[in-house]
């Protein structure tokens, strides 16, 4: 199945919509990983090409996690996709909330494509704005209670029998900077790991 082909067929105004053009089983997958925006070139993306930027952060967090890949087919074949919650390229520093909400269909069918899912990591306030958006248009109340992700990170947080793990923003030239979080992150990957593969 081709991520990119049946996202596709949602689309029918917008120009500007990327979506990761990768071929998945979807019942291998049990893990989900939401990255907050797509990059302006989709080159740049997870599933871009083998120097991504994106894609190199992801190796470095997971490498950190004590988890050996080299490449977006290596984390995919653990049962482990990576997506972006925005599907259009930012021009400002932050996210408009309408950002979030115009790739809110595209994100939600794109979660509802895999059916074993036991694990949806929310990389960034982004993606935990966009989860608690899903979850609110359905159950009427936000699954990720509105405190510091920090202060969340090791609580068991479920939502319709999936562990949602709030963790931190992992593209971008900061999540090197900032070691903390950088090492918070490839913590919550560890723990994610081992919840997949019991």
């Amino acid at each position: 199945m081709n991520i990119k082909s049946i996202l596709g067929k949602m689309n029918t105004i917008k120009e500007n919509l990327y979506f990761n053009d990768v071929e998945v089983i979807p019942e291998n997958i049990k893990a989900i990983l939401i990255n907050e925006v797509v990059p302006s070139n989709p080159k740049d993306d997870f599933y871009g090409s083998q120097e991504a930027e994106y894609l190199a952060s992801a190796v470095s967090l997971f490498q950190k996690a004590g988890i050996d890949v080299r490449t977006a087919k290596d984390i995919l074949e653990l049962g482990i996709y990576i997506t972006n919650a925005v599907k259009t390229p930012k021009s400002d520093y932050s996210i408009e909330k309408s950002m979030i909400q115009e790739s809110l269909p595209y994100l939600n069918k794109e979660l509802a494509l895999f059916p074993n899912i036991k694990v949806i990591m929310l990389m960034g306030d982004v993606s935990k704005k966009a989860m608690n958006m899903i979850t609110k248009k359905e159950s009427g109340k936000n699954a990720i209670p509105s405190i510091s992700t920090y202060k969340l990170r090791k609580n068991e947080i479920l939502y319709k029998g999936v562990r949602l793990m709030p963790s931190y923003i992992m593209t971008g030239k900061n999540i090197l900077i900032e070691k903390s979080k950088f090492q918070m992150a490839s913590e919550d990957i560890a723990i994610m790991y081992d919840i997949i593969s019991n």
